[in-house]
């Protein structure tokens, strides 16, 4: 990759890191869609790659958060039981 490409590609991607630190989302997401498309553009069976594996990362992450959510429910209900237990011995 020539050396002007490197430098668009980084300054594109700071770009946006700092527009979406100070809450310019629309131009963050602008800003850093340039710098990945030079990106793409420089290397585009990377990215077609990349592409073909985003839905098995998806309906993993899809799994993680539906086992966090199980595990957050089951810890609120054994936290409340133990409250409820807590108070009745206590007479309340």
């Amino acid at each position: 990759m020539d050396s002007w490409k490197k430098a668009a590609v980084l300054g594109c991607i700071t770009g946006g890191a700092l527009l979406f630190m100070k809450k310019r989302y629309a131009a963050g997401v602008l800003a850093t869609g340039a710098g990945l498309a030079v990106l793409a553009s420089e290397y585009p069976e990377k990215f077609e790659q990349v592409r073909k594996a985003l839905p098995d990362y998806f309906d993993r992450g899809m799994q993680v958060m539906e086992m966090a959510g199980k595990a957050g429910k089951r810890i609120s209900e054994a936290a409340g039981r133990s409250a409820a237990d807590a108070w009745d011995e206590i007479g309340g």
